[in-house]
């Protein structure tokens, strides 16, 4: 018999906060420029659109491994070069739908069963995918400062709709 934790959320408000933040993050996505999007960095920090190819090999490929079961390597190389920012709003778009997707196949008890993440993590999948989130706010916090060195002002961050 498999004991539950307590629960503080419930996993539909925590997909409405992961995706909360997945739309803010495509906010910031659509306020570069396409250049600077592919060219700018500050400190030798990547560009936002190297930042944004690691979010999209976490997201999908982390929450279908955890669904699947299955334990794959992490890897930031796409099927396909993306070129300009349009190709990372499109992939933005699908991998949110391929999200809410694998998310229905996710059992209560799954959140606190253990998941090798790509072969590197293992952690209970709730805290597999904190560290989605936890990775993408980080890497979001770099984009508003980039934005705003270009002059650009940045989304509020509270602003997840």
């Amino acid at each position: 018999m498999k004991t539950l934790a307590a629960q503080v959320i419930t996993p539909e408000d925590l997909l409405k906060h992961w995706q909360g933040h997945r739309a803010l993050t495509r906010r910031v996505i659509e306020l570069f420029p396409e250049k600077d999007f592919f060219e700018f960095s500050i400190g030798g920090m990547r560009t936002f659109s190297k930042m944004a190819d690691e979010l999209l090999a976490i997201a999908v490929p982390g929450l279908k491994g955890i669904v699947t079961k299955e334990v794959k390597a992490f890897s930031e190389e796409a099927s396909e070069k993306l070129i300009f920012k349009a190709q990372y709003l499109e992939k933005w778009d699908e991998a949110t739908a391929e999200i809410n997707k694998y998310w229905e196949k996710l059992s209560i008890e799954d959140f606190n069963e253990n998941f090798n993440l790509f072969g590197q993590y293992e952690f209970p999948v709730i805290q597999n995918i904190l560290y989605f989130i936890d990775n993408e706010v980080h890497h979001r916090g770099q984009g508003y400062v980039y934005l705003r060195a270009l002059g650009i002002e940045p989304p509020f961050f509270w602003e997840r709709q």
